[in-house]
């Protein structure tokens, strides 16, 4: 959705509301709200999910969920590139679990002023494995208002490229995967790909390579639809993107439309993914012909997400071998318990300060041999981290296992904390691992700068 600098479909976008399907709705049939999350589909492994099942009022996982604020990113394009006007909160007001199994996102207008909910995976690694396709999923209502009471109102369920994290510049050329658009209340679903270069490029920027549908039965807006994205890499030099709104496929787009640009929108790490509903912008206002929200729209209109999960095709995938011809490591490491960072047995561009490591940046990496995971996968890991980094200045942190350039099993971002020994135990979901490996901490920034301080991680189970 809303990334991005002037977005968004202008002229092109008049043309995709001469181009939405209108058919007449039949009966409907789409699942009850608040359905828990469905069992893991045949063939398919589950890699990560939310069923927001949090008490009523409160706020979803922080493991889980970064929750943005205000009108843009520290250092990015104002009103998050896409022109929309609301402000984004961390009140329950805007943003909550509902206790019956639902996030709920409201946009609430008060004097002239709007406010709304956005939120953002604390992962970014969403990204298949050679041979594999990855399914992002999600049971979602949409505001359940229309016509010109519905002006402005532009619910989105998207995932943007891990790069954009501490750069926010380098769009579209990281990727974006809208799963699921919508605005002013018409009944269909957008999904559209962002990629290459801005303007034009081979995604026709800014208005990307999109289609639309209406939603099957029940209008998008009155009953709960399931948007599904998938990226297939069963052909790696034929990889496809598909597109479904409650299984019926309605876009695909293929490696070849996008030419040499695919490299760089998937070599990164991978993708986090993406919920909010903000009001008017670039793509609400051009369908409307003219500045939304108006007079006539009404607040408090919430969007409903029943639940997000994140699936890849086969069995559970090991870990890629090493490439080195050396054994694997001899366990001389709990992963469960508190591993210090000073004890590296390798790394890269770092130093030690007393019982830390400091001076990391983009590029840099620490590497711990012999960490037994034992029989039983972890649930996530917990890093002790500082950082005094300037403002705009941010990065990730990564796991990887066995070797550096295998995809990371888990990461979180981190900007500056308050200072270089201001610590912070900071949480964050990983993959499937059991037995004994090298672990690497990787570190990526879109800035030179150091950005990050460990004194300590773990893992839990």
């Amino acid at each position: 959705m809303s990334t991005r600098f002037s977005r968004r479909r202008l002229a092109a976008l008049s043309a995709g509301a001469a181009c939405l399907v209108v058919t007449a709705l039949g009966a409907a049939n789409a699942l009850p709200a608040q359905a828990s999350l469905p069992g893991t589909p045949s063939g398919w492994s589950l890699v990560w999910s939310d069923d927001f099942n949090g008490a009523n009022n409160t706020l979803p996982s922080s493991g889980n969920w970064i929750i943005d604020t205000g009108t843009q990113y520290a250092g990015g394009p104002a009103n998050w590139g896409t022109g929309e006007v609301q402000t984004y909160t961390n009140s329950t007001s805007n943003l909550r679990q509902d206790g019956a199994g639902n996030l709920v996102i409201t946009p609430i207008k008060s004097g002239s002023s709007w406010t709304s909910g956005r939120i953002e995976s604390v992962r970014s690694d969403f990204k298949p494995a050679a041979g594999r396709i990855l399914r992002i999923e999600g049971r979602i209502q949409m505001p359940n208002v229309t016509g010109a009471s519905a002006a402005g109102y532009w619910p989105a369920f998207w995932a943007l490229g891990a790069p954009y994290r501490g750069n926010y510049w380098n769009w579209p050329g990281i990727g974006e995967f809208d799963i699921m658009e919508n605005v002013n209340g018409i009944n269909a679903v957008w999904g559209v790909l962002h990629c290459g270069v801005n303007p034009g490029g081979p995604c026709n920027e800014t208005t990307g390579i999109g289609a639309n549908r209406a939603c099957p039965g029940s209008s998008c807006q009155s009953a709960f639809h399931t948007y599904r994205f998938e990226w297939d890499r069963t052909n790696e030099s034929a990889q496809q993107l598909r597109w479904y709104v409650d299984g019926t496929l309605f876009h695909t787009v293929n490696q070849s439309q996008v030419g040499s640009y695919w490299s760089t929108m998937t070599s990164h790490a991978g993708y986090f993914i993406l919920l909010n509903v903000a009001m008017g912008g670039a793509f609400p206002n051009a369908l409307a012909g003219g500045a939304t929200p108006t007079g006539s729209t009404v607040s408090g209109q919430p969007m409903k997400v029943d639940y997000i999960a994140v699936y890849t095709s086969g069995t559970t995938i090991p870990p890629s071998p090493s490439a080195s011809s050396s054994p694997p490591p001899t366990g001389n490491r709990d992963a469960y318990a508190q591993i210090q960072a000073e004890s590296r047995n390798a790394q890269a561009g770092t130093t030690t300060s007393g019982t830390y490591v400091t001076s990391i940046g983009n590029g840099d990496w620490l590497q711990f041999d012999g960490v037994d995971f034992g029989s039983t996968r972890p649930l996530d890991f917990v890093t002790r981290a500082a950082s005094g980094a300037a403002g705009g200045v941010s990065g990730l942190v990564e796991v990887r296992i066995d070797n550096r350039s295998n995809a990371p099993i888990g990461s979180f971002a981190i900007a500056n904390t308050g200072g270089w020994t201001t610590w912070q135990s900071i949480p964050a979901n990983v993959g499937a691992v059991t037995g004994t490996h090298t672990v690497f901490l990787t570190f990526t920034s879109g800035q030179p700068a150091d950005y990050v301080n460990i004194d300590w991680f773990q893992f839990r189970h």
